[in-house]
């Protein structure tokens, strides 16, 4: 079983709830959607599952958490594009707009976490443990299906031991001289778009 406890969350702001941080949220199953707004299987597939997640399970029970993470045309996808974004596309859930680093385009969550492109999905298990990390689309029933078997799981003791994550060094994701934006389509397809 992987004992990874999940990073923080590096905010640059929120929308849809306060701040939040994946330590307090212990006790309750954490979905980590990871999308940008250009993204199109993020916008097909990845959004409406993570707003299904929502509206299906128990705020007490199950936290589902959007990650805006752009690695690709930072003038465009601003803070301000992004709020009319949530605002049209109705999404109600907690939204974090991934910290950008001083240096590269991967922002700071993003290479805590390892993920390696959008849409990811992300869940921490009660213990506050990573307990899938995935790039691509995730089948409905799938996901379902695991939500569900992290809610049968009793929770570990708070002095369980655990490793802690470690975060990914910039270079790792660090994008190939093909991951320019005007090599977009050879990035992203049906299933998602990577660093």
């Amino acid at each position: 079983m992987n004992t990874i406890i999940a990073p923080e969350i590096y905010a640059q702001q929120w929308h849809n709830s306060d701040p939040l941080s994946i330590a307090s949220l212990r006790g309750k199953v954490v979905a980590v959607h990871a999308f940008q707004m250009l993204c199109p299987s993020c916008i097909s597939h990845g959004l409406p599952q993570a707003s299904a997640i929502h509206e299906l399970y128990a705020s007490d029970q199950v936290q589902v958490i959007g990650l805006h993470s752009v690695f690709e045309h930072h003038s465009v996808m601003t803070p301000e594009a992004l709020k009319v974004f949530i605002h049209e596309y109705r999404l109600g859930f907690p939204i974090a707009i991934d910290q950008p680093v001083e240096h590269g385009p991967i922002p700071k969550t993003m290479a805590a976490y390892q993920l390696q492109g959008t849409p990811s999905l992300v869940l921490i298990d009660r213990a506050g443990r990573i307990r899938l990390n995935h790039t691509g689309r995730v089948n409905d029933m799938q996901v379902g299906n695991a939500i569900g078997q992290l809610l049968k799981e009793a929770p570990v003791a708070e002095d369980a031991p655990v490793q802690k994550a470690a975060s990914a060094p910039a270079a790792t994701h660090a994008p190939s001289e093909k991951n320019t934006d005007s090599k977009k389509s050879e990035r992203c397809n049906s299933d998602h778009c990577s660093i």
